[in-house]
């Protein structure tokens, strides 16, 4: 196996990044500038310069990777094309470099609510609007994928275990960014992951449980 990151110096890339090569699965991190990934992104990860925009590069930078992991997303901007640009046409070209390389395994981290059209997180430009459109992109590929919504992203890792349910099943929550990575890197283990989507948030009253059992638990 080896994995391929986009969005790898991006606040929850970097922790898949880190992730991976804790486990010792080489990894290729894709990102935008070569020396802020030096500065935060662990020895050994391979380093390749690009853009998710710019499709032509893709296939050549994913080499000899096996999986790939998506983590981009749009930052807050006055941009309005933002999210359609990052969240859905980016992701959509890594779909299609994925397709010519014959990639084995997609994770696409995408967010709770992607469904709900009338979310207040659309007023950002349809932010959670084209997160779902690159999530049924990535469901028509015929890729083998697992899509993982997470809650509200946090910083600090927590002890508070895993709630994890099937698509549109949560609506709040929140998570450390450190337990989404792990789902992230588990679901390349598990079949029970395999064509799914996961919704993910922590709750401290939550009873502990295996990733892998709750990957079992959703349908």
């Amino acid at each position: 196996m080896k994995a391929f990151v986009a969005g790898a110096t991006g606040e929850t890339g970097r922790h898949i990044v880190q992730e991976l090569v804790q486990r010792d699965i080489p990894v290729r991190a894709f990102v935008r500038n070569l020396d802020r990934a030096r500065e935060i992104l662990p020895h050994p990860a391979e380093l390749v310069a690009g853009d998710v925009l710019d499709a032509s590069s893709l296939t050549e930078a994913l080499g000899d990777c096996t999986t790939l992991l998506c983590a981009t997303g749009a930052r807050p901007s006055l941009d309005p094309t933002g999210p359609y640009k990052v969240d859905y046409q980016g992701t959509q070209n890594l779909i299609q470099a994925a397709q010519s390389a014959n990639i084995e395994q997609f994770v696409l981290v995408s967010s709770l609510c992607t469904s709900e059209i009338f979310h207040p997180l659309n007023l950002f430009w349809l932010v959670l609007y084209w997160k779902k459109q690159a999530e049924e992109a990535l469901r028509k590929s015929g890729l083998t994928y697992t899509i993982v919504r997470p809650g509200g992203l946090k910083n600090e890792d927590t002890p508070a275990p895993i709630i994890m349910r099937s698509a549109d099943s949560l609506s709040e929550g929140n998570i450390p960014r450190q337990k989404v990575a792990r789902v992230c890197v588990e679901a390349l283990f598990s079949p029970d992951a395999r064509n799914k989507i996961l919704e993910i948030v922590t709750n401290k009253d939550a009873p502990p449980c295996d990733i892998a059992q709750l990957f079992a638990g959703v349908a």
